[in-house]
């Protein structure tokens, strides 16, 4: 599935980039060949490769890729990521593709890594969420494993997120979890609560899986001792890389982070002729 996800990720990418042909890849003789080098300027977390190597396979089946580090890998300034052997114009037409990619899914890697470690011993999952940038979805939560986190739903197909208007216009929060396991037993279902109240009705609704919305410490702490195990509860809101220890010392079982994803910066790579 995901190597599908893959070439379908590379031809839109080529294809937006490239149009109607290279213009400048286009000044070389079409057998040149060529020899490439990729490093990085930043410490971080390679993420992204196949996609990379995907770029310039499709423009130059026979071209060869020699990976020096792999997908969830630290990487440090200054290391050869890898070398590439092939045509010339294809080298020089997939390479901003290739480092985007690369930059991009190792950015959001690394910062899931940042997350992750911040809350070493304690028993909690860094998540991630819908907040995906257009059409690398699967890319993107791919690059949150490389980097240590957890998964939530895909989309809205394979997992049911009960939010506040969902409860409103199914009339209350026991009304609207009936529907859901009715509608979905063998699905994911998970209700976003805003208060203790809310909290102790959809336990007593049956709910295995509750988000607690833009909870202080003191609620978290509040909603985990009353919950005593009976359910599984995510912080949600807010949630910053310099606050999320205090966050885990709740006892809360996962800690969903929209920035993941959607806050990425990418990570600083470089590829040279040699």
């Amino acid at each position: 599935m995901l190597a599908k996800t893959i070439k379908n990720d590379v031809i839109k990418s080529l294809e937006e980039d490239i149009g109607s042909g290279d213009l400048t890849a286009n000044l070389l003789p079409p057998d040149d060949v060529a020899r490439a080098l990729v490093i990085t300027r930043q410490s971080g977390v390679l993420c992204g490769s196949a996609w990379f190597d995907e770029c310039f396979l499709t423009l130059d089946p026979e071209c060869k890729i020699s990976w020096h580090a792999q997908d969830g890998e630290q990487i440090k300034p200054g290391q050869r990521l890898c070398e590439i052997s092939g045509k010339a114009r294809a080298l020089l037409t997939a390479e901003r593709n290739a480092l985007n990619f690369l930059q991009t899914l190792s950015g959001t890697a690394t910062l899931t890594r940042r997350y992750v470690n911040m809350v070493q011993g304690f028993d909690v999952k860094i998540m991630d969420t819908r907040k995906t940038l257009p059409g690398l979805r699967d890319a993107q939560k791919y690059a949150v494993r490389m980097g240590g986190g957890h998964n939530q739903r895909m989309g809205l197909y394979d997992g049911i997120l009960i939010k506040e208007n969902h409860i409103t216009a199914a009339g209350g929060i026991a009304a609207v979890l009936e529907a859901a396991f009715r509608l979905a037993p063998e699905a994911s279902v998970q209700i976003e609560v805003e208060d203790l109240m809310q909290l102790d009705e959809a336990l007593n609704a049956g709910a295995k899986l509750i988000l607690l919305d833009n909870f202080d410490i003191d609620m978290l702490s509040a909603a985990v001792q009353h919950t005593a195990g009976r359910a599984e509860l995510e912080a949600s809101g807010g949630i910053t890389l310099p606050g999320i220890r205090e966050v885990a010392e709740t006892g809360i079982d996962r800690i969903s982070i929209g920035a993941l994803t959607k806050d990425v910066e990418a990570l600083d790579l470089s590829m040279r002729i040699i």
